[in-house]
């Protein structure tokens, strides 16, 4: 599990494509302060297992799945990369739950400058605009924000500029692609509403009522 909280932008060193899944080699330095084999390493928020690493890179394989679903198959030699280890039990939870399981990729539409921070808008697809709501949390490339507005294709964030600093969101232009984690309570919460058998006593809970909850 992660939080959303960014600890270092590093650089791809080099993706190597084996068919359908490819080896990724990562530039990093704080992420491998205290890295073992099969730790996790959240990518631009896409969970992935260590599989090698030295004084200042690691690798990970990345399957077939992970390239359809998210951007990772366009990132280039020396592109950055938003990196965040596994939350550690005592740590503190700065972000909220992210499990690094990408629901989909969204796409830049607008930049826009403001008084001290920059709003930008991401398209994307109505299977995920569903579980985006207004003050709610959604993660893009792996980075944990608040979402101020949205309409049926749509959402904006507020970004301010120490998260612009210490992620990749300063190289994003209008047209990148970014991925995008919805919040995992709402998706749990849905299919309990949707899968609950038939027999048992009806509740008053419903997906209306937890909108209007901030849920």
């Amino acid at each position: 599990m992660f939080t959303g909280i960014i600890e270092e932008v590093g650089k791809i060193a080099q993706i190597h494509k084996q068919g359908e899944f490819a080896v990724v080699t990562i530039n990093a330095t704080k992420v491998l302060q205290d890295v073992h084999l099969g730790d996790s390493i959240a990518v631009n928020g896409v969970c992935l297992t260590v599989t090698s690493f030295s004084s200042n890179q690691f690798t990970a394989d990345v399957m077939s799945e992970t390239l359809k679903r998210t951007s990772l198959g366009e990132l280039k030699p020396n592109s950055p990369v938003n990196l965040e280890r596994a939350m550690v039990a005592n740590g503190r939870f700065g972000g909220h739950i992210v499990s690094g399981h990408i629901d989909g990729t969204g796409e830049i539409t607008e930049i826009t400058p403001a008084h001290n921070s920059t709003w930008y808008r991401i398209k994307t697809s109505p299977k995920l605009m569903r579980y985006i709501i207004e003050k709610g949390s959604i993660t893009i490339d792996g980075i944990s924000l608040t979402v101020v507005d949205t309409d049926d294709e749509s959402f904006r964030v507020s970004i301010i500029p120490h998260t612009i600093k210490e992620t990749n969101l300063g190289s994003k232009k209008i047209g990148s692609i970014v991925n995008l984690e919805n919040d995992i309570v709402g998706k749990y919460i849905e299919q309990f509403l949707l899968k609950k058998p038939a027999d048992e006593p009806r509740s008053n809970l419903s997906l209306d009522f937890l909108k209007q909850a901030g849920f």
